[in-house]
């Protein structure tokens, strides 16, 4: 069962936390912080693409300089913008984790049809940090992932933009597992 609560903190209290406790005993939680919960104020396909393209690749080279835009784009803004952005890299990176895009690696006469999933997840961010067109491209056609180019930095944006605009940790469960092999129906083609 799955039961979506949606609770103003003021709300919260010692009560409330005991009852959560009697009725969903061995249930796992998810808390999502909306701080402007209205629709206008959401963070759209558009806006991450945008906020993509801010990475300044003129500082190649120092990863540090060129996702700093990004960052500094994010922190300004909600922190619900923070958890989209990360729930939408997710998305885009799960939807790279197939077994077609793989291939380039796993045909690769020098890996002999080892796939490093750490090395794969990293070449799907270089896909995505390329941006909106060259993403869907390499989406479509899975021939054009790139192998020697991986862009780590990528993955710790959210992370970074929230700490500095908390001070806090982030602790995140992404909308979507991008871990290599997460898309089953990906690697089942």
């Amino acid at each position: 069962m799955t039961a979506v609560l949606k609770v103003n903190v003021q709300e919260l209290d010692t009560k409330f936390v005991e009852d959560l406790k009697h009725q969903f005993g061995h249930s796992e939680l998810e808390i999502r912080v909306h701080d402007q919960p209205d629709a206008a104020s959401m963070f759209s396909a558009k806006d991450f693409w945008e906020t993509i393209g801010l990475l300044d690749w003129s500082s190649e080279g120092d990863d540090t300089k060129v996702v700093e835009p990004v960052i500094r784009a994010l922190e300004s803004q909600p922190l619900a913008h923070i958890y989209r952005f990360a729930d939408i890299l997710s998305e885009k990176l799960w939807h790279l984790d197939t077994k077609g895009h793989a291939q380039v690696f796993l045909n690769d006469s020098e890996e002999e049809g080892y796939l490093s999933s750490d090395d794969f997840l990293y070449a799907r961010c270089t896909v995505v940090a390329n941006g909106q067109k060259f993403y869907e491209k390499v989406l479509n056609k899975p021939s054009e992932m790139p192998k020697e180019l991986t862009f780590e930095p990528l993955l710790y944006i959210a992370l970074n933009a929230y700490k500095r605009k908390t001070g806090k940790e982030l602790m995140l469960l992404p909308a979507f597992n991008y871990e290599t092999y997460s898309n089953k129906e990906g690697w089942a083609k």
